[in-house]
């Protein structure tokens, strides 16, 4: 991708210089090579978070401190942040959570706060942001962890960064400000049209199981405000009807490993869009399960905590043990599975549960709970007129994240190229 960036419609510098750094590789030979520390100033004030409002660092950039953010008792032992200042996580599983301040405030002490001097600021934040430099201020980092570790100050102040004039550094920023601006707005416009097919779809869904496929047919008044009218010729049941509601039977953990026979299907293999498990990360020896008994086409979900919420059905087809966190449905033949994971879909699982105080989902939530109930050949019938359905949706809205991701990395590159000098852009036409 970059190299389509520096070979398109943007020109080169005249000459470069080879850094002999890996991240940076030729710069324009107009700019200079100097540490970081030679431009940046770090803040180390100590505040309190009472004075000094507590902000999060994210990806998105410097925020008011997030709800779900981790809170400590450390609120006289916090890093003072000013506005213009230049933040960044110093831990490698925080990879890209940083930005420039538009806040007064404090944050924790695993960030590092940076007063840009004689730098453009916007410039910085690009600067600092880009993919390249992230790699290079993470590879500085010490730990015991492999895939955790920090990088402090007195590393990131030895940092090798490109330095054009101020002149230029305030080209390449407005240049980046106006194209990355662009390209976000395109990236907005496939999120808002996935959202959209995400609520046709599940329109589609919702008046296929309720209101069927023939929109000639008689209706009735379902008595449930959920649902209101159905086909006059359909029942209305309680759930308990259709089958039997099944939790976790007694299992030994220690019979769980990689190496069984039958799959243990847990809250993370439940997928989101679809009916299918995506993961089976656990198996069971089935020779060495006296006390339980694995099941098979059942209809499966949370019945506890937060992952309710998700709204997660999936169907198992094969013979399985699922986790204390799940409830299994075995249905009667005069349900078919996929019909009845689209109803519960539909009804939510958030809106089925008693969340008073844990959310969890039990049988006196399902039993009494009433389904639309066409005959078996009318299951089928729209069964298989939602999967050609979705599948079409489906289509459209992966063509859109795809084009998100393409987006993304164009931006990426864009960056990346810019700041490093791939590309000139000083007197770029913003007509």
């Amino acid at each position: 991708m970059s190299e389509l960036i520096t070979r398109g419609k943007h020109k080169l510098y005249s000459e470069y210089f080879e850094t002999g750094l890996d991240w940076l590789g030729r710069i324009p030979q107009s700019w200079q090579l100097s540490r970081l520390g030679q431009y940046f100033v770090e803040r180390r004030e100590k505040v309190n978070d009472t004075e000094f409002p507590p902000l999060s660092v994210t990806k998105n950039g410097i925020v008011p401190q997030l709800d779900n953010a981790a809170k400590t008792d450390a609120g006289d032992n916090r890093k003072k942040v000013c506005i213009g200042d230049f933040v960044i996580n110093s831990r490698s599983d925080r990879k890209g959570s940083s930005g420039l301040s538009a806040l007064e405030g404090s944050v924790s002490l695993i960030s590092i706060v940076l007063q840009p001097r004689s730098f453009v600021p916007q410039y910085a934040l690009h600067l600092l942001k880009s993919q390249p430099f992230q790699e290079e201020f993470y590879r500085f980092g010490k730990g015991i962890v492999a895939d955790l570790w920090s990088t402090n100050y007195s590393e990131m102040k030895n940092i090798l960064i490109p330095v054009p004039s101020q002149a230029e550094q305030k080209s390449i920023a407005n240049f980046l400000d106006r194209e990355t601006h662009k390209i976000d707005t395109l990236i907005e416009k496939q999120q808002k049209l996935i959202e959209l097919l995400k609520e046709k779809r599940k329109a589609v869904i919702g008046h296929a199981v309720t209101k069927g496929l023939n929109l000639d047919v008689p209706m009735k008044d379902s008595g449930i405000e959920w649902l209101g009218e159905v086909p006059e010729h359909w029942e209305v049941v309680k759930c308990g009807y259709l089958g039997k509601l099944f939790g976790s039977e007694s299992i030994n953990e220690e019979l769980i490993n990689n190496f069984g026979d039958i799959p243990f299907i847990k809250v993370s293999s439940l997928s989101l869009d679809s009916f299918e498990i995506s993961e089976k990360q656990f198996f069971v020896d089935s020779s060495l399960v006296v006390t339980s008994r694995a099941k098979s086409n059942y209809v499966v979900f949370p019945k506890r905590g937060a992952a309710i919420f998700t709204n997660k059905v999936n169907i198992v087809n094969d013979k399985s043990f699922i986790d204390p966190n799940l409830m299994g449905w075995e249905l009667s033949n005069k349900v078919l599975p996929e019909y009845v994971a689209y109803l519960l879909k539909l009804r939510g699982l958030s809106d089925i549960a008693d969340v008073s105080t844990v959310p969890q989902i039990n049988n006196k939530h399902i039993e009494p709970m009433k389904f639309p109930l066409p005959n078996i050949d009318e299951q089928s019938q729209i069964v298989g007129y939602l999967k050609n359905q979705t599948q079409k949706i489906d289509t459209l809205i992966d063509k859109s994240q795809q084009a998100i991701e393409l987006l993304k990395e164009r931006k990426t590159a864009l960056i990346s190229a810019a700041v490093t000098g791939k590309i000139n852009v000083s007197d770029y036409d913003f007509r």
